[in-house]
């Protein structure tokens, strides 16, 4: 059966095992951070309250975290932390603060002053006023506050698996990667559930009088370790190898299925964001990595790429893919597009990506230092006869030819140029093309045979023996289906590839994928 055929139950139900590891982790990532939090901020949002000169710092500083993005936030963190839970952790914990400590201390603040001088009266210490008066009384504000952290940290939770934290962000980037909405489905639908879930239950203790019941002081910290526990019942296993993959290479035929069933390779897997991917295979966190042929990290961590002995990654040759509607009102624009085509080979390609990935030069300057050297540059003709708006995916090779196209058509038309860079995966890219958001980006042949056209087992097989056949089955399918048209190739082959460190690879004497495999399964 195809994935497009599939219902969502039925596909739920087919990765059920997978579904409740990763909605465990979930659960449990939600909580350590969030009992840490509390741990942090009930003591720190009693302090402003004694010292209330601290009270605009201490908010402000909590505030400024808060508006990080959290994309961003475990950028940071990667570099101190590395990856897995801990950067995952301490993101979460640092979001789940603010609502925390602000609404300890208006819990607090907000306690009438008559009831705390009758209780100073009646003989009491300040800590006894603290914990028997104040406290009970603010604990309805305080749980709201901690309501909130937990509903954020749920939705937060999500991106810990660009780090590879686990999740059910791993379901819903793959889905979006992959152009499957039921995969999408299946990690947004738990996610929302758990804290829909975690909401209603932290409600119910909301209502409860804390003056007369003393045990759910003692079993909320007990019920929040436990809940944390779970993030530990998955991963207490391991194994001699250990694999980051992309999301979006967990769920393909031409990626972790197609080892699992070509190869009979099973490695013990993580789910990472391919922006920190090589990274960490360079610091020996990771041992093999799914990387793309023609990056440029290649070069710069020194990974070598093991021989697809089986054959499972088909040709992926880049080229622009266009609306027709775009290509009739536009008439000098295919023309200029295929000014590039056989223009960039392999060696080139990957030289321009090691210059954006590893030397942090701007796509725009690699772009037109290429541009230069192929002779191709023409200075922009500011034209305004239309404007023609370019998508790119959200990684560097893609900005780059984004990048050398928008310099083709402002040299050589007196067309405008609008660019739509970093459109997430090929999902967002494609639905944005098919909608008239954009008019073109670049395509590669694997990923519009799999991803887009999900060609059976049957097709692949046949149209996959040459470049060309791959090529000219999904022009011709495209055509038909989408009224979307194949330019000319650019010239490189950006295949998915198996990578370890060069150096682990030859003590291990690994060359191949079946290599890998006979290692694995040594004693």
């Amino acid at each position: 059966m195809n994935e497009h055929q599939q219902t969502l139950l039925e596909f739920m139900q087919q990765q059920a095992g997978k579904l409740g590891v990763q909605t465990l982790q979930h659960i449990g990532l939600t909580f350590i951070s969030l009992f840490i939090a509390v741990v942090i901020g009930l003591p720190l949002g009693i302090f402003i309250t004694r010292k209330v000169k601290f009270s605009g710092p201490v908010l402000g500083i909590a505030g400024i975290l808060q508006t990080i993005p959290s994309i961003a936030l475990l950028g940071f963190m990667i570099p101190v932390l590395g990856i897995g839970a801990k950067p995952a952790i301490v993101a979460l914990l640092l979001y789940a603060l603010l609502p925390i400590i602000r609404n300890t201390y208006t819990g607090i603040t907000g306690v009438d002053a008559a009831v705390k001088e009758a209780a100073v009266a009646m003989g009491m210490n300040k800590w006894q006023v603290l914990f028997k008066v104040e406290l009970p009384l603010a604990m309805p504000v305080i749980l709201a506050g901690i309501r909130t952290a937990t509903v954020i940290n749920v939705g937060v939770a999500t991106l810990a698996s660009y780090i590879a934290a686990g999740g059910l962000g791993e379901f819903i980037f793959g889905g979006i990667s992959l152009n499957n909405t039921n995969m999408i489905l299946a990690g947004a639908i738990p996610a929302a559930l758990l804290a829909i879930i975690f909401d209603f239950l932290l409600s119910r203790v909301q209502k409860l009088n804390f003056k007369k019941i003393k045990t759910g002081t003692y079993v909320m910290p007990v019920v929040l370790v436990l809940l944390s526990s779970f993030y530990f019942i998955p991963s207490a296993y391991g194994g001699k190898l250990t694999a980051g993959f992309t999301p979006e290479f967990m769920g393909r035929q031409d990626g972790n299925l197609g080892l699992e069933s070509k190869y009979g390779l099973k490695i013990h897997t993580i789910v990472i964001s391919d922006a920190v991917m090589y990274k960490a295979a360079f610091e020996k966190q990771l041992d093999v990595i799914s990387g793309y042929s023609t990056d440029g990290r290649l070069k710069a961590y020194d990974l070598v790429v093991l021989t697809d002995d089986k054959g499972i990654f088909p040709p992926y040759y880049a080229a622009p893919i266009v609306r027709e509607e775009s290509l009739k009102k536009f008439p000098e624009l295919e023309k200029t597009l295929n000014l590039l085509s056989g223009k960039i080979n392999d060696s080139v390609m990957t030289d321009l990506n090691y210059r954006t990935d590893y030397l942090h030069q701007s796509p725009e300057r690699v772009a037109k230092d290429f541009l230069v050297a192929a002779k191709l540059y023409k200075p922009s003709r500011e034209g305004s006869a239309g404007i023609i708006r370019i998508g790119s995916k959200i990684f560097g090779e893609q900005y780059i030819l984004a990048n050398i196209y928008s310099m083709l058509i402002k040299g050589n038309t007196d067309y405008d140029v609008a660019t739509k860079t970093g459109l997430g995966g090929t999902k967002i890219c494609f639905d944005a093309l098919t909608n008239d958001q954009i008019d073109f980006y670049p395509e590669y042949t694997g990923t519009g045979l799999l991803a887009i056209l999900q060609a059976s087992p049957k097709i692949v097989t046949e149209v996959t023996q040459s470049k060309d056949s791959t090529y000219n089955y999904v022009q011709r399918e495209f055509e038909k289906r989408y009224q979307i048209k194949w330019l000319r190739p650019i010239g490189f082959n950006n295949a998915y590839a198996l990578m370890m460190r060069n150096q682990q690879a030859k003590n291990l004497h690994i060359k191949t994928i079946s290599n890998l495999k006979r290692y694995l399964n040594s004693k």
